[in-house]
């Protein structure tokens, strides 16, 4: 079993990319959980930070506490629903960036490998026959010395889907402290993964919004 230890980042403030009446949407730092869990040590995370600003805030989708990039959250029950739906329905647009450890020989490829929870390791995934439908697309940005950076774009939201199907892949995500050994923890100080670019259809107007955020790695 993992052991999680929770060390947010002390920073006082969050870096809010727009507001207004319906959504709120955000850059979120690595290290820092989407949403509180059960433990009181956990309940400082983007919501509730959020929520000390405009106390309405509520939570419409997640980020693994080390994965960082723009999220999205609604001011208002009815903009929830509307946002909830369209993640549901996979009306939206989701691009991640990763740095992998080796070199990738291929230059794009979709993985189709379903995943499960691995009931002996929690909270640890695993690819499974009998698991959910997992999908990922992924495409070559650059080749370095010892690393490979790619973009991702998940069909599906399985949980760990995208650190998984790497993992599958034969290249995992650089910092990854779940999936990978002391070295790969080690080789960068935080996990290489972060969501620079969403894309959905606002909740009041069907404006079609999009979001991008560098990764910093």
């Amino acid at each position: 079993m993992q052991i999680f230890e929770y060390h947010p980042p002390k920073l006082p403030w969050l870096d809010i990319r727009y507001i207004d009446r319906d959504v709120i949407v955000i850059n979120k730092p690595s290290g820092l959980l989407s949403n509180p869990g059960r433990a009181e040590v956990t309940h400082d995370c983007a919501l509730t930070r959020l929520q000390q600003l405009y106390p309405e805030t509520i939570l419409v989708h997640r980020l693994d506490c080390a994965t960082s990039g723009i999220m999205v959250f609604a001011r208002s029950k009815k903009a929830e629903s509307h946002l909830k739906k369209q993640f549901q329905e996979r009306h939206n647009d989701k691009l991640y960036i990763a740095e992998l450890d080796g070199l990738l020989a291929q230059d794009q490829g979709t993985i189709n490998l379903p995943l499960a929870a691995d009931r002996d390791n929690p909270p640890l995934q695993k690819v499974d026959n009998a698991g959910k439908k997992a999908i990922t697309h992924y495409r070559v940005l650059e080749r370095r010395a010892d690393s490979t950076l790619v973009s991702l774009q998940p069909e599906t939201g399985r949980t760990h889907q995208l650190r998984v199907h790497m993992l599958a892949l034969g290249h995992v995500i650089l910092g990854d402290d779940f999936y990978g050994d002391e070295r790969i923890l080690h080789a960068r100080p935080r996990l290489c993964l972060h969501a620079a670019s969403l894309m959905f259809s606002h909740p009041w107007s069907n404006k079609e919004m999009h979001f991008v955020s560098m990764a910093g790695f």
